[in-house]
């Protein structure tokens, strides 16, 4: 299979089987999409013959993958609900506000030990492990989150196994102790703002109804300066309220911030949902971010955008993006009580209770259905040039806007096939310059 597509003037052959890209004349775009095209003789049979030396050297309508993955149940990654409360009341939180649909509370030590505990006795034979500390907001939490690292250090050391911690705060109760911690022990902090002051306090307030700009934003830089060249990622969610996007993105990237990741809101609140009418201002939305994007780093002034990062000859192989991303088999949702649910977007849903830390997975049949997801299972996809790089999309959102995992929801395709290309037109930009 392959994609052909232009970029303002320029055009593009991505070949799915092997993963390459190419930039081509508008005359070879035409012809491998079908589409009339005037050429003399000469010029038609030196389009032909292109064509033929790429498909020889296997980068042109290559054979693409039909081989399911072998899926490990070997455990490698929890992420752990240590608050359901929150001290913000954004309005598009999918997490109910923080608290799930259920009550308030925090977890204890005792259960984030069970929890780590749990990991190191379902990893086998895996040396790296994951612990993600989620919420509601974590830091309402941060004594239990401390133990919990130094905990897992400690027990991980023992067996020989290596943890990666990572947070998500909304940044109101980052201190200047709460920065030394996360540059020691952290291995990626996503940190979360909406952009520009306007758009971000319309919907992320703090309990008392008041916009929280003012409040993190300081904080935020204050932690950008400090983390050095650690990971890190300031996340925004745009809505239907904000489809001007791509100007919170730039003031992001103008506040000092070069690890932008900004996602369409998934939500059914009407005012904020995004709707079908509104992909044609989110498509040109995608391509004015992608131009400035290219001419900020041909000057030197880069940023990292997570949509526009895309490495089709060094990323994951290929087994891993026929095998989306593991929730419910190699990776778990861990709430308050310590329960166990696929992933964060399953938590609290009954009818995804897999277990618990205490007595482990309960739910194997469950769990069998998690591992057999995978690419293939997805029948809308097989016909998609984005299947091996979106893999499908995420199982939650599936599920919530189409009743079932493997049926993708339509809305997130159409945003994720013009971010790629848009990224793929940044990747063949920035080889030019290389070149």
């Amino acid at each position: 299979m392959r994609h052909v597509f232009s970029y303002h003037g320029k055009h593009y052959i991505y070949d799915v089987g092997s993963g390459s890209l190419h930039e081509c004349d508008e005359a070879i775009a035409k012809l491998l999409a079908g589409q009339p095209v005037a050429l003399t003789n000469s010029e038609l049979s030196a389009s032909l013959e292109e064509i033929r030396a790429l498909r020889e050297a296997g980068l042109l309508d290559a054979p693409e993958t039909r081989e399911r993955p072998i899926k490990s149940h070997e455990i490698k990654a929890l992420c752990l609900h240590v608050s359901h409360d929150c001290n913000l009341r954004c309005r598009y939180c999918f997490a109910d506000e923080g608290a799930y649909h259920a009550k308030r509370e925090v977890m204890s030590f005792e259960t984030a030990k069970a929890a780590i505990d749990f990991l190191l006795r379902e990893s086998g034979k895996r040396r790296v492990l994951e612990v993600d500390f989620f919420g509601g907001e974590p830091l309402m939490n941060l004594d239990v989150v401390k133990k919990t690292v130094a905990y897992a250090k400690e027990e991980g050391a023992k067996l020989g196994k290596k943890f990666l911690f990572t947070t998500t705060t909304n940044a109101l109760l980052l201190d200047d102790e709460t920065i030394r911690f996360f540059n020691e022990e952290m291995e990626n902090v996503v940190l979360s703002l909406d952009g520009r002051k306007e758009v971000n306090d319309a919907v992320r307030k703090t309990v008392n109804g008041k916009g929280s700009f003012d409040v993190v934003i300081g904080k935020i830089k204050k932690f950008v300066r400090a983390r050095g060249d650690k990971h890190y990622y300031v996340r925004g969610t745009f809505t239907a309220k904000n489809l001007d996007f791509s100007k919170d993105v730039l003031f992001l990237a103008d506040s000092g911030f070069d690890s932008i990741s900004m996602e369409p809101v998934v939500t059914d609140i009407e005012d904020l949902q995004i709707k079908e009418e509104h992909l044609p201002a989110i498509e040109r939305e995608y391509e004015a971010l992608c131009d400035e994007y290219v001419r900020r780093e041909k000057e030197g002034k880069g940023f990292l955008f997570f949509h526009f990062q895309i490495d089709l000859e060094g990323g994951p192989c290929l087994a891993k993006r026929v095998s989306a991303c593991g929730a419910g088999n190699e990776y778990f949702s861990v709430v308050p009580s310590g329960d166990l649910y696929p992933c964060h977007q399953f938590a609290g849903e009954k009818d995804f209770l897999m277990g618990n830390v205490f007595d482990g997975i309960q739910n194997e049949a469950l769990r069998m259905k998690f591992a057999e997801n995978c690419l293939f299972t997805r029948k809308k996809c097989e016909g998609c040039f984005a299947k091996y790089i979106c893999s499908g999309g995420c199982s939650a959102n599936n599920y919530h806007f189409t009743g079932d995992m493997n049926t993708p929801y339509e809305m997130t395709c159409a945003m994720m096939k013009k971010r790629i290309e848009c990224a793929m037109h940044v990747l063949a930009e920035r080889k030019s310059s290389e070149n």
